[in-house]
């Protein structure tokens, strides 16, 4: 696969200078995606994000489709931190935006009892509870960056668990469909580890 044929999904909710940076360290560059059509013949597909929910209705129908559509082709797609969360049907945070619905479940607010501080802000461990590509060479209760106050179930597609007051997914890995409610950029070794494990499933998709 030509790296530069992974598409980065612009919508306006910021952090896609940090992606790109841990991308070229894990040995690929990102094509900003300007339609729907620049899918069409994509290695992969990135959807980043941080912020408000209520960020991911510029996600139109048009661009919703072409995700589908490119997942259903075999493309490789991944979330990360809010663009996790939009991979689920929706969330608490904005219930009349839906998500892609590629996984069932609904995002909510972080709990704490006793409380804790939210957002969730800071390093915390993964504790894997299944098996993906995308978490080769990951050992178990390592340490990640996370930065979010609304969190998704941890469903049947979740392989790796955080908990804050409440457990949580931190990944999920179905099919053609991954995400990540850390940010690997910022992540050190690991994140770099986990953004390469997605580069090589995208090149074995080919």
């Amino acid at each position: 696969m030509s790296t530069e044929r992974i598409a980065l999904i612009d919508y306006g909710a910021g952090n896609l200078t940090s992606v790109r940076k841990g991308f070229v360290a894990a040995g690929a560059e990102l094509f900003t995606a300007q339609s729907p059509a620049d899918l069409s013949d994509a290695g992969a597909i990135v959807v980043p994000g941080v912020g408000h929910f209520g960020a991911t209705a510029a996600l139109s129908d048009n661009w919703r489709c072409a995700i589908r559509n490119a997942v259903d082709r075999g493309t490789p797609l991944l979330g990360i931190c809010l663009g996790l969360q939009w991979l689920f049907n929706g969330s608490q945070e904005a219930p009349d935006v839906p998500g892609l619905g590629a996984i069932g479940g609904t995002c909510v607010r972080i709990v704490a009892d006793p409380p804790l501080k939210v957002p969730h802000v800071g390093w915390n461990s993964l504790h894997v509870i299944g098996q993906s590509p995308l978490l080769e060479g990951v050992e178990q209760d390592t340490h990640v960056y996370f930065t979010h106050a609304f969190a998704a179930p941890a469903t049947r597609e979740c392989v790796a668990t955080t908990t804050h007051g409440m457990t949580f997914a931190a990944v999920v890995s179905g099919d053609n469909v991954h995400g990540v409610q850390f940010h690997p950029e910022k992540s050190g070794p690991a994140g770099i580890r986990i953004l390469r494990n997605f580069v090589a499933i995208a090149a074995d998709a080919v």
